[in-house]
């Protein structure tokens, strides 16, 4: 039976704690012999990740039990944490890097007796110390080659980035001297090495402050040595306004690379020796994306010749690139977005993918039948799929007449209907990065809402990856605008076709997304309430040592060269003056990208202007909230005070206690 109800009232089976239970997704997808190998998030074990391994008789294993947690520091936002040789007796050799201590370590899980992991790599008592990332095990050598980050300092600034070889046998454990360094650090930011079919070159990514990787890169090359050694390291691609995204080495041994010097991320084919590159498939389309972390992989290429490829326009889709006519055949199936996690095996790909019904999976394609599988860490229904949202994919008009993207979540529930003439609340979902874009995937946050009666509206501002870098560069300099102002237009448009509750509109976002929550209620006001998390609050203190090294100088190309007054005027921190909407703010107290100190300068600054708010601060939670127990949390309240300001009774939510 349908039941009449208020939008925003409608009882649900979508639960807080299956939203909470289905946080991340499986990444770093690798093969080791026949078995697929990816890590899993454990929301239920305080947020730790795992390495699975998947056998060729199906089933599934964690490789390493708590408290081991597979994940890398690097440039704080991590990167590949794993690697795996197979041996023909004894089992795979494993090397990690553990996310207590940031040490690398090896195991054999096959080992009789099962021995457990021991370090290979010292501790530091210098700032964040020695982390590791990307490696790439060379048992030839007795080593593992990977990238190096060590603190020179306290500051989050102070630390080098290199090129290592750690000895396999343990020996650099306890002292740091055992560690070869193959690079020197001339450049600020590295990517792990490639190697040659021959072993006898390597190729990384390289770039320098003030760049980030999505603004400009290069693409080295160097010979190597028969004793393990870099020699006659050149720069064949890339530069200032040309980002190189993701390296490869073809079997025939010359360099595939992701390039957007044609406006768009294309595969091209390049000449170690000439440095000269062809565009293997000319398209508006990108075939990767912005490198968040180190080790992300848009193609691989295959040993036949041809090369497993994402590729799309906002959504990535897998396809088989055949380099010779540039044709590119889709994989067959459900899927409608991929993760920049492939990896390939004889005639097999495997990624992670998901659909618009589903979560992310871990899939295999075989190139040669063309069918695809679902293969690991398998979508299950945890409620009655009639409660998913159906989204609509969109395309907007903003100033200018610009085109903004969005995809638009109607409410959604099958036993119940609004009353005739309502209107249904919705809130606008401002993505992180923000060079970044929402995915058009299952996503039970989402689901949480709607099926409650709550709208959502994800927008792909301006600034958002998927739609070649013109688009990117809208946002240059104009950060706290541009991404403001599209939010606001897919906001009104949607009350405009009566979609919409115009008195009913919210805005929330994390990270860079709270920033635009935040300097959404000090610029207009459109919202009636929003939620912020793990914001940036204020300019001026985060481009001074207020955060980590790898975006330390990411303001320059957002807002423009530091200008104290410039800075303080777009800061909400420095505008809370304007804000007249209630909101809560969400924040871990262990982030090291948006420290909780600036959110409570903006708690602080905001006591006693009578604007209904609250904050909620979380022990042991980063950048990201990764414990079950601390998204279900951030659930109710959010609903609470969604709730609250709609005028409507969400059952069974605890309330949010709003002061002002």
């Amino acid at each position: 039976m349908v039941s009449t109800a208020p939008y925003g009232a409608w009882q649900s089976p979508v639960e807080a704690r299956h939203a909470a239970h289905g946080g991340g997704r499986p990444e770093y997808v690798g093969t080791v012999g026949d078995e697929v190998w990816w890590v899993a998030p454990r929301p239920a074990e305080a947020g730790r990740q795992t390495l699975v391994r998947r056998r060729p008789d199906g089933t599934e294993a964690s490789v390493l039990d708590a408290p081991w947690n597979v994940r890398s520091r690097v440039i704080e936002y991590g990167g590949l944490p794993w690697a795996a040789v197979p041996r023909p007796a004894g089992g795979p050799l494993v090397v990690f890097a553990h996310f207590a201590d940031q040490r690398l370590y090896v195991c054999e899980p096959d080992a009789p007796g099962g021995a457990g992991p021991r370090p290979l790599t010292p501790l530091s008592p210098v700032g964040g110390g020695l982390r590791w990332a990307d490696p790439v095990p060379r048992p030839e050598l007795g080593e593992v080659w990977c990238v190096l980050e060590e603190f020179t300092g306290e500051g989050p600034t102070d630390v080098r980035r290199v090129l290592a070889a750690v000895p396999l046998d343990g020996s650099a454990a306890q002292d740091r001297g055992a560690v070869r360094e193959l690079t020197d650090d001339a450049h600020r930011f590295v990517t792990g090495p490639r190697l040659s079919p021959d072993g006898g070159r390597a190729a990384w990514l390289a770039w320098d402050h003030p760049r980030m990787p999505w603004d400009g890169s290069e693409l080295k090359l160097a010979r190597v040595t028969a004793d393990g050694r870099l020699t006659d390291v050149r720069t064949v691609l890339g530069g200032p306004e040309e980002s190189v995204a993701q390296v490869e080495w073809a079997a025939d041994g010359t360099l595939l690379a992701a390039t957007d010097r044609g406006g768009w991320w294309n595969l091209h084919r390049v000449d170690p020796d000439t440095g000269e590159s062809v565009n293997l498939c000319p398209r508006e389309e990108e075939f990767a994306g912005p490198l968040w972390k180190l080790g992300l992989r848009w193609f691989a290429p295959l040993p036949s010749g041809l090369i497993a490829v994402l590729h799309g326009r906002g959504p990535m889709v897998l396809g088989i690139l055949d380099p010779a006519t540039g044709e590119i055949a889709d994989a067959a199936g459900p899927w409608t977005e991929w993760a920049p996690a492939l990896a390939v095996n004889g005639t097999r790909a495997v990624g992670v993918a998901a659909s618009a019904r589903t979560a992310y999976e871990v899939v295999e394609l075989d190139t040669c039948t063309g069918r695809a599988r679902t293969v690991g860490a398998r979508h299950t229904d945890a409620v009655d799929p009639a409660y998913y949202p159906e989204p609509r994919v969109r395309t907007f008009t903003g100033p200018d007449g610009r085109e903004i993207h969005a995809h638009v979540y109607a409410p959604r529930n099958p036993g119940h209907t609004a009353p005739d003439g309502e209107l249904p609340p919705f809130v606008v979902w401002a993505h992180g990065g923000p060079t970044g874009r929402s995915p058009l995937v299952l996503d039970l946050e989402i689901a949480y809402f709607t099926s409650r009666g709550i709208g959502v509206a994800e927008v792909n501002y301006g600034g958002s990856t998927g739609y070649g870098r013109a688009y990117r560069d809208r946002l240059r300099e104009e950060w706290g605008r541009v991404d403001v102002e599209d939010c606001a237009a897919v906001a009104e448009a949607l009350a405009a076709e009566g979609a919409a509750d115009r008195a009913r509109l919210a805005i929330r976002g994390g990270s860079a997304g709270g920033w635009t929550a935040a300097a959404s209620l000090v610029s207009t006001g459109l919202y009636a309430c929003a939620t912020i998390v793990y914001p940036v609050l204020d300019l001026l203190s985060w481009a001074q040592g207020g955060t980590h090294d790898f975006e330390s100088r990411y303001l320059e190309s957002l807002v423009g060269p530091l200008a104290p007054d410039q800075y303080r005027e777009r800061s909400p921190l420095h505008r809370v003056d304007r804000i007249s909407a209630p909101f809560v703010l969400l924040q871990g107290l262990e982030d090291p990208v948006c420290p909780a100190e600036e959110s409570e300068r903006f708690v602080a600054a905001m006591a006693g202007r009578g604007v209904p708010h609250a904050y909620l601060a979380f022990e042991g939670e980063g950048h990201g909230f990764r414990r079950a127990e601390t998204m279900i949390r951030a659930l109710h309240a959010e609903l609470s005070l969604y709730a609250q300001t709609f005028g409507v009774t969400a059952p069974g939510i605890p309330v949010l206690e709003l002061g002002s």
